[in-house]
Formats: structure tokens, C-alpha cells, sequence
């Protein structure tokens, strides 16, 4: 479609009014007429505008391809990532708050509770979260780091498993020393603490008394670990933080249906089982005594990053 502009439509009306070659006729006469309509329409204020003497208004489908259209496919290549991502975000939410709500374990519960209300001295002020803990890090993880139970005044206090305690600092600063978290320090739940190819959890997610939970009350925690691990899709390595996480990562594979591991492999700092890397658990009575040193810890976690470059994803559990 043309379309021409009104003051040049104007300007060829009225030369034709004013020549005194043609004969005025009819149709001349009504082309005058018109003019003299267009023209008082004219005289209404308008804006100066400065259009080219001929816009051609080119079809839809007539326009060349742009940047945007020859990216279409990569774009709704992404859009369905981001959206399968989204899900499994959202399936990883849903699962901490039924995690958040457990009640199954009574002495668990009463425990937990019980701290939450005679709160330590030095935290007397703080609203302790008291409640079963959730993982946590990067849904993307190539590296689970598992321990065992979240402490009394530690994660029972913050909300999050290793937060605020001392396990968690010596835990945090190797994961800061690997580039896979973002700060060296975790003291609160909302600290800015971010983690990258990592995802952290512990196998009970209730605070235990004198920090030994019973085989029933592992054994009752171990399913949250089995879902929360199988919506991990890029998993490759579990790092186990003590004797009694590995036991629990060797279980939790079991539950999934894996092959157990003939003969069944000990626990031991470095020692290797696919997918799992045993590692000292970083408590006051390992890192105090020199038992565990950061050096130590941070050739696992180097380890870790290696074969999670090769080996193969761990799967759904």
C-alpha cells in the first residue's frame, strides 16, 4: 500500500485548479472542489513533520529476516531449559518444606525443640529455627557434599545446615578456596552465601542429641536425601563428611537401586568409591587436634572438581 502525504496531495490539487491549459470539466471541477475541503481541513493546527514524499508500508511476511527471527530456535531451545530448570526448582522447593515440616523422628522433634527454647547464652537474643533442615546450593551441582546432622546451635539455630557453626566455617572456607561457593564465612540464613556446582545436606536434618542420631531416625531421613540427590541431574560426586555420612551415602544409593559396591568399601579420608570421596567430617575434634588440616580438605575438594569434569552423572537416584 502508498501513501502519500497531504501537503503534497494538496500542492498537486491545486496546480490542476490553476492551470489555464486545461479546460475546467466535471471532473475538474470536483477535484477543486476537493482542494478547497482539504484546505480548510489544513488550516487546523498540526505538527511539523518532515516524512519522506512516499512511505511504502511493506507486509509482515515481506520483512527480511532479522536477528531475533534467525535466533528463534536457539531462543525456544533455551526457553524450554530455563523452563525444565524452573520446574525442577520449584520440585526442590516443594520438597524443603515437606523436609521443613517432618515430625516422623519423636525424640528428634522434642530435641530440637527443646534447644530452640533454652537457647545457649551468646544467641539468648535469636529466634532459633528449630526445625528439620533442608540442602541447599546450586540445582546445576556436579558435587554433593553430605554430613551428618545439622548442630544443636548451628543450622538448628540459623535455619541452614553448616551456618553458624564451627564445622561450617572450616567446611565453607575450602568451598570459597575451590571457587565453589562465593564467601568464605556463612553466619546467618540470609548472608549473601551462594554456592556454585555445589549442593550441601546432611543425612539426618534434625539436630540430634549429643549429636548421635539412632539407625531408625537415619533410616527415616535417608528417603528425603534419595529424592532431594535425584533432583540433582548434573551430580557426579558425593563428598562424605565422616564415617557415618558415608555409611548414610552408601544406603541411600541402595534405596535408589544402585549395584551395591563389592565389597563394600570402608570409610577413609581420600578413599574413593564411585561416586563417592570420603573426607574427615571438619569438627572441632578433627580440625583442633590437626586430624584434618585445610590442606587436607582442600585436595577432596580439588579431587572432587576432577572427577566431576569426567565421570559420568550419578543419574536419577
Amino acid at each position: 500500500m502508498i501513501v502519500v502525504q497531504l501537503p503534497i496531495l494538496l500542492s498537486l490539487l491545486r496546480t490542476a485548479e490553476a492551470s489555464t491549459v486545461l479546460q475546467m470539466s466535471a471532473p475538474s471541477a470536483e477535484l477543486a472542489s476537493l482542494a478547497s475541503r482539504l484546505s480548510s481541513v489544513a488550516t487546523f493546527a498540526l505538527a511539523p513533520v518532515k516524512p519522506p514524499a512516499l512511505e511504502l508500508l511493506v507486509g509482515v511476511s515481506e520483512q527480511p529476516p532479522t536477528a531475533t527471527a534467525r535466533q528463534a530456535a536457539p531462543a525456544s531451545m533455551k526457553t524450554r531449559e530455563n523452563t525444565t530448570q524452573s520446574l525442577r526448582e520449584s520440585e526442590l522447593a516443594t520438597l524443603a518444606g515437606e523436609i521443613e515440616g517432618c515430625r516422623r523422628c519423636e525424640r528428634l522433634v522434642a530435641w530440637r525443640e527443646q534447644v530452640a527454647r533454652e537457647r545457649r547464652a551468646a544467641y539468648a537474643g535469636e529466634t532459633y529455627w528449630g526445625r528439620p533442615l533442608p540442602g541447599f546450593g546450586d540445582p546445576a551441582a556436579r558435587i554433593a557434599v553430605l554430613g551428618l546432622a545439622p548442630a544443636a546451635h548451628g543450622g538448628n539455630r540459623t535455619g541452614r545446615v553448616f551456618t553458624g557453626d564451627r564445622s561450617g566455617d572450616f567446611l565453607f572456607a575450602a568451598l570459597w578456596r575451590a571457587a565453589l561457593a562465593n564467601q568464605p564465612s556463612s553466619l546467618a540464613r540470609n548472608d549473601g552465601l551462594a554456592l556454585r556446582d555445589a549442593w550441601v545436606l546432611a543425612a539426618v536434618r534434625c539436630a540430634p542429641p549429643a549429636n548421635k542420631p539412632t539407625p531408625q531416625e537415619r533410616d527415616n531421613c535417608l528417603p528425603f536425601a534419595v529424592r532431594e540427590l535425584a533432583l540433582l541431574p548434573e551430580l557426579r560426586v558425593i563428598v562424605c563428611l565422616g564415617a557415618f555420612a558415608w555409611d548414610a551415602a552408601l544406603r541411600l544409593l541402595a534405596l535408589a537401586g544402585r549395584p551395591p559396591l563389592r565389597p563394600r568399601p570402608r570409610f577413609g579420608h581420600g578413599v574413593e568409591a564411585a561416586p563417592l570421596i570420603g573426607c574427615f567430617h571438619p569438627s572441632q575434634q578433627n580440625t583442633f587436634t590437626g586430624r584434618l588440616t585445610e590442606p587436607m580438605m582442600d585436595a577432596v575438594f580439588a579431587r572432587a572438581q576432577e572427577l566431576a569434569e569426567h565421570a559420568p552423572a550419578i543419574g536419577a537416584l
